[in-house]
């Protein structure tokens, strides 16, 4: 005897469940390590129930299997019948348990799957036979999914053993595992499916998948025949009959709740109708009642054997969490209690197998018949072969003998070519050594050239430095020669009196300078020669200067002379010829006078142009000092309209810009991680911001939101603070952020935090900033404008905690786009979050853990698609090291991000050899026994079963 073994199998949340129960606890609760499930009647009082196993919404299709399937394939592969079955309310997940065929992830496959998996496994198809028999009941008409053809088959019963049987029916003998999964999907293609409002694949029929097993029994089993049967029957083989039905019901439904009409009405009737009859022989088996009623419905007439019959029964009933299906999922409970009090027999089928002894016997003696046969022919093939082989090693013995005696021949004519080669090569190497000798001379005589080369190249590099330094002395000197010339220009001002003096006189000379003309012009033809060569050397101007110099020089010279030689003119006729020079020279610098007066003119003009554009410039430079003096006085306009709403607004808001923000914040951006945020706050704090949102709203409207954006490049640091603090409160809302992204809000805002150095307009505008980043298309236009690194820069520049925690969070909204994260990493985002811990501050830390644990997830989203591959972007700025560090925080939702971040780093194989060195690894085994979460402990067993580095080390640790 053996009671029929009941699990409840729970569906998790769909995206229906979580929209339409949001404001909802689930109305069941799982304790799977008692294996009791407490059912709610409403917040104050539930019942508990006690079940075989009690599997989770996360549990996998191979332990199901494993728990409830495996032990009856075992029982019938040892000669029992057995039958798992699913039982549930209509979309609850009774068809992925048992029929999910799993062709694109191995772990998903169902129990159908998964049982002729292990049948095929664990017989041997050349004695063993597998066949399998695939119908659906269908409006009480039992149909074959194998032949769609076959419809309305009837039901035999034997009137002895009351054996169920189905003669109209196909049975396919199974030849593989492969062949099974092809059968398979054409039954699951021919069965009928529809779409409901409970479900969109809901199944409109019973389908039952009946195995059949005749295994062969060893030798060591016949030991219970008694002695005298032995004698006779001893060489007689055993056979075990059996038989494993796995059966997928129709979902009970409600009408009202599936919305079920025209042919899906006829169908919802037929399948509440089998089902109820079902629910009857189970009432009637469960309270020991005298009478069974099977004969009201196939279904219970097919089913005969599996509740009080002789088969080993598994019964999985599957629910969901939905408090809307309290009703139905009472119901599904209900009946698998009563299930378990059902007590089936189960008998071992066992006979005599004539038929393969038969067959056996026959086919030994074909065997015996064939081999003597191919012994016959094989002795007279190997004779033949014999005889052949003789005959061909005489041939080729005879035909090597040849070879070798004329290969010897040949051999000696090559001998004596190669000796008449050698003497040529001999003779070559001769001429080659001469050749080699006169090389050897010509690179001697080049590497002494080499040598003067490198000779001549240090002196040119010598002349080259000498160069340079003349050069820089002459360029020294003519700076020292213009302000000579500066200096002689001044001095030959004041020559200019002396030289009026000394026309005079040279108009008592003229015909003495005359006389001298011939003289003046050879002096001329000097002094242009003596130019030419002072041009080469140094600029234009600086020849000027020593011509000017020396001729001034000159010219006092003969002034002193020419005193001299005036007194004694009368006395001396010599004295007349020096005069004579004298005047020469004297009209020559008269003549330098004028060239230089020519080009002080010139200057003058230049001068007086440069002025004239001075002017010019003045008036436009006045008319736009006008302009800039009108904006002025507009913006103090409405300044001073802002100081007057300011004196209206309430005045316990000094800081409701970072309440808004941080509430958003936890509201809104931890969504990223998919944690839902408490939103039980108390009723003054509800008052106080309607309030607060009222007069932002106001004053949005009073003032405009452009008229607002402007005042944050005001001078006045008081203004800007204010303007912020509404910038950063209108962007807390979606709606607002639109317009203020348009209105240009955003660059104001990265210019402050780019310019700004005072510490409220760094921390609200960074609020500001983080409160856009939510919104994704924000995100990609902050980074593109260099955002990262101005929050990067912010973070270094300040200790304050409530900065760095706004500037966390914005860094750790950017890092909910994996589009980014590259972007992010360059602009030294990454850095900057992981070093803002310094701080301290629980909150900060906490942005910082969000930040990591965004980042980590979209990145393992990203490999799992295929979008991205490689080493963690988070691994090269020492991520990881600081997540084990603060792995044990005391902050429950920190801990709970850095949880959650190492279980998804986990997923990537490239981080598999850093988790192991750095101890990461025994953290995720901590953490897959010790989460407070059950999806991150579920999710960091997972990693460790699916990755094979762990698992290796894992089984290295334990040895």
């Amino acid at each position: 005897p053996g009671r029929v073994r009941v699990a409840v199998r729970l569906r998790p949340r769909s995206a229906e469940d979580l929209l339409s129960d949001a404001d909802f606890a689930d109305c069941v609760e799982l304790q799977p390590e008692l294996k009791r499930l407490k059912l709610r009647k409403n917040n104050w009082s539930s019942e508990s129930y006690k079940f075989d196993e009690v599997f989770t919404g996360t549990a996998s299709q191979k332990r199901v299997y494993e728990v409830v399937a495996k032990p009856v394939v075992e029982s019938v592969l040892s000669g029992y019948n057995g039958t798992v079955m699913a039982y549930g309310q209509t979309g609850t997940g009774k068809t992925f348990t048992l029929g999910r065929l799993g062709k694109d992830d191995a772990s998903e496959r169902g129990i159908m799957v998964r049982a002729l998996e292990d049948i095929v496994a664990n017989v041997s198809l050349a004695s063993d036979t597998v066949e399998i028999s695939y119908l659906q009941l269908y409006m009480e008409s039992i149909q074959d999914l194998l032949a769609p053809e076959k419809t309305n088959i009837t039901i035999n019963e034997d009137p002895k053993t009351g054996e169920v049987s189905l003669p109209g029916a196909v049975t396919v003998k199974v030849q593989d595992f492969d062949h099974f999964v092809e059968l398979l999907q054409i039954g699951e293609g021919n069965r009928h499916a529809a779409n409901t409002k409970l479900n969109t694949e809901s199944s409109r029929s019973h389908a039952i998948l009946m195995v059949y097993i005749r295994r062969s029994v060893p030798e060591k089993v016949e030991d219970d025949i008694n002695s005298q049967d032995r004698k006779t029957k001893s060489k007689l083989p055993l056979v075990r009959k059996s038989k494993l039905l796995i059966v997928d019901l129709a979902g009970s439904e409600r009408l009202d709740k599936s919305g079920s009409e025209g042919l899906l009405l006829e169908e919802a009737k037929f399948i509440n109708l089998s089902l109820t009859s079902l629910g009857k022989c189970i009432n009637a088996l469960a309270e020991n009642s005298p009478h069974i009623p099977t004969r009201d419905s196939k279904l219970t007439r097919l089913l005969r054997d599996s509740f009080g019959g002789s088969a080993r029964t598994s019964l999985i009933i599957t629910i969901g969490p939905s408090s809307r299906h309290h009703a139905e999922t009472t119901s599904t409970i209900m009946f698998g209690q009563r299930a378990m009090k059902i007590v089936n027999v189960v008998k071992l089928k066992e006979e005599f197998d004539y038929e393969s002894l038969c067959r056996k016997l026959e086919t030994q003696v074909d065997h015996l018949t064939a081999e003597i046969d191919r012994q016959q022919k094989l002795r007279e093939s190997e004779k033949y072969d014999l005889e052949k082989r003789l005959r061909d090693c005489h041939d080729s013995f005879n035909e090597t003998r040849k070879n070798l005696v004329t290969r010897s021949e040949l051999l000696e004519q090559k001998n004596t070519r190669l000796e008449l080669v050698i003497e040529e090569a001999l003779a070559e190497l001769n001429c080659q050594k001469d050749q080699n000798s006169l090389l050897e001379d010509k690179i001697a005589d080049l590497e002494m050239s080499l040598k003067q080369n490198k000779q001549n190249q240090l002196e040119n590099s010598t002349y080259q430095k000498v160069l340079a330094d003349t050069t820089q002395m002459y360029e020294k000197k003519i700076a020292e020669l213009m302000k000579q010339l500066e200096v002689e220009r001044a001095k030959s001002e004041s020559a200019e009196e002396q030289l009026d003096a000394m026309k005079k006189l040279s108009d008592e000379h003229k015909k003495l300078i005359q006389h001298h003309e011939m003289e003046n012009s050879k002096y001329q033809m000097a002094l242009a020669d003596t130019t030419q060569m002072y041009e080469m050397k140094i600029t234009e101007l600086t020849k000027q200067l020593e011509d000017e110099h020396t001729r001034f020089e000159g010219a006092q010279e003969q002034l002193d002379l020419a005193n001299m030689l005036l007194a004694d003119y009368q006395n001396s006729t010599q004295g007349q010829d020096e005069t004579s020079e004298l005047r020469l020279k004297l009209e020559e610098m008269y003549r330098l006078h004028e060239s230089t007066v020519n080009e002080l003119q010139s200057l003058k003009a230049e001068f007086k142009d440069q002025i004239q554009e001075k002017e010019a410039i003045s008036e436009k430079l006045y008319a736009v000092q006008e302009k800039l003096s009108a904006e002025e006085k507009r913006r103090k306009a409405i300044e001073h309209e802002l100081v007057n709403l300011k004196k209206g607004a309430p005045e316990g808001d000094k800081h409701f810009e970072d309440k808004k923000s941080y509430m958003k914040e936890n509201i809104r951006g931890t969504s990223v991680l998919g944690t839902s945020a408490s939103l039980n706050k108390s009723g003054t704090l509800r008052v106080t911001q309607s309030a607060q949102r009222a007069t932002i709203a106001k004053i949005c409207e009073e003032v405009g939101l452009q008229k607002i954006i402007q005042l944050l490049t005001s001078e006045d640091s008081d203004v800007q603070i204010h303007a912020v603090k509404v910038i950063a409160n209108l962007a807390a809302e979606d709606v607002n952020q639109e317009s203020i992204v348009e209105e240009g809000g955003l660059d104001a805002l990265l210019t402050m935090l780019r310019s700004s150095q005072n510490a409220t307009i760094l921390r609200v505008a960074s609020g500001a900033i983080a409160n856009l980043a939510m919104n994704e298309m924000n995100q990609g236009l902050i980074m593109s404008r260099g955002g990262a690194k101005l929050l990067a820069k912010t973070a270094s520049g300040t200790d304050d905690p409530q900065t760095l925690r706004m500037v966390a969070g914005a860094l750790a909204n950017l890092c909910g786009n994996e589009k980014l994260h590259t972007m992010l990493k360059e602009d030294g985002g990454i850095k900057a979050m992981l070093g803002m811990v310094r701080s301290g501050n629980s909150d900060v830390v906490a942005q910082v853990a969000r930040g990591l644990a965004n980042f980590a997830k979209c990145e393992s989203r990203a490999m799992v698609q295929g979008h991205r591959k490689g080493r963690s972007l988070l691994m090269e700025d020492h991520a990881l090291e600081w997540l084990i560090d603060n792995c044990n925080t005391t902050s429950a939702s920190t801990r709970r991000h850095i949880e959650l971040a190492l279980s998804h780093l986990a997923q990537n194989e490239d981080n598999a050899r850093e988790f192991i060195s750095s101890g990461a690894l025994q953290e995720l085994q901590r953490i897959s026994n010790e989460s407070s979460r059950e999806d991150i402990r579920n999710l960091a067993k997972k990693m460790l079963k699916s990755n094979p580095v762990f698992q290796g080390e894992m089984r290295l640790g334990q040895q």
